[in-house]
């Protein structure tokens, strides 16, 4: 059988709260400026530190660096990869700001890697509308800070959260099993494997986690079941598809072994309980493919809860 492969993305918003020493390094970006923290040995770290490494006590005391300094080392690199600083070659460097005693990695815009080199002096080149964001630093350039070179020094209110997107791109080859999986769903069957030894069913396919070994023969299981257990969603998050509050659930389906993940819908999340009876509703068949997206949710059947006995080894 041949295999299925797709390209896939995952994709999701990384979402981190700073401190009062990272807001306030945030905040000075956005205004222009770079901030370092001084901790007890009297060096000054860019970025600064949360905590002293000497006496583990808070660092608050904040200081202005330089927006020129040194390269003390580098790296080039020929095809930038989405999501880095530049879309064009462009090195790599550690750089020591002026008045720092530590050195910042970011980006070199130095057109060529000829033009890279220990030693050489550079200075930010600021982004064009600033946020509060590491990226507030487009890149560095070579050449002296220049009067123009910051910003109006207005920091303003501390900068509490940053947003940061994060992509990956990745090809997913599937097995024979799980292939034979996905080409079930897109003719609205849905395809188990039995282990040999123990013969329970796992949808999808898999190597058998108690046996340890390949589950081999094929085997047709009901789109419908008993919720096994459930939780309650009430937490909005980006890209979100639903409205809190929704149900996402553990669904034994009927001949299978090992529940699947999926919406409870079509009921009020008050009232999804363990043993509820559930069916699939599958999507328009126009609209099948090789993908367990054409299982749209769940919903419930009308049967009569299933008696915890017979779903209790399965939680």
């Amino acid at each position: 059988m041949d295999t299925l492969s797709a390209p896939l993305t995952i994709a999701f918003d990384y979402t981190r709260s700073l401190g009062p020493v990272l807001g306030r390094f945030m905040a000075g970006l956005r205004g222009g400026r770079v901030l370092g923290g001084r901790t007890s040995d009297g060096r000054v770290h860019v970025p600064p530190l949360e905590y002293d490494p000497g006496t583990h006590a808070p660092v608050t005391e904040l200081v202005e660096v330089s927006p020129a300094g040194t390269v003390l080392s580098w790296t080039w690199t020929d095809r930038p990869l989405e999501g880095q600083p530049l879309d064009r070659p462009f090195g790599w460097a550690l750089i020591r700001l002026d008045g720092a005693d530590t050195a910042l990695l970011h980006a070199v815009d130095a057109g060529g890697s000829d033009a890279m080199s220990t030693g050489m002096r550079v200075r930010i080149r600021w982004a064009a509308e600033r946020i509060g964001h590491i990226r507030d630093i487009e890149c560095f350039e070579p050449g002296e800070a220049g009067p123009d070179s910051g910003g109006d020094g207005a920091d303003g209110a501390v900068v509490e959260i940053v947003t940061t997107p994060i992509r990956l791109h990745y090809r997913h080859s599937t097995s024979v099993e799980e292939s034979g999986y996905l080409r079930g769903l897109a003719e609205g069957r849905i395809v188990g494997r039995r282990c040999p030894a123990c013969r329970k069913v796992y949808v999808p396919p898999r190597v058998c986690p108690a046996c340890g070994v390949a589950t081999v023969d094929e085997v047709e299981v009901a789109d419908r079941g008993t919720v096994t257990t459930f939780c309650v969603v009430n937490v909005p998050f980006a890209g979100q598809r639903l409205t809190p509050p929704y149900v996402v659930a553990q669904v034994l389906l009927d001949g299978a072994d090992i529940p699947i993940p999926h919406l409870i819908l079509g009921v009020p999340a008050a009232e999804v309980r363990m043993g509820l009876r559930v069916a699939a509703v599958w999507r328009d068949r126009a609209d099948w493919t090789t993908t367990p997206e054409n299982i749209d949710h769940f919903e419930p059947s009308g049967e009569a809860d299933a008696p915890y006995e017979t779903f209790a080894e399965h939680l």
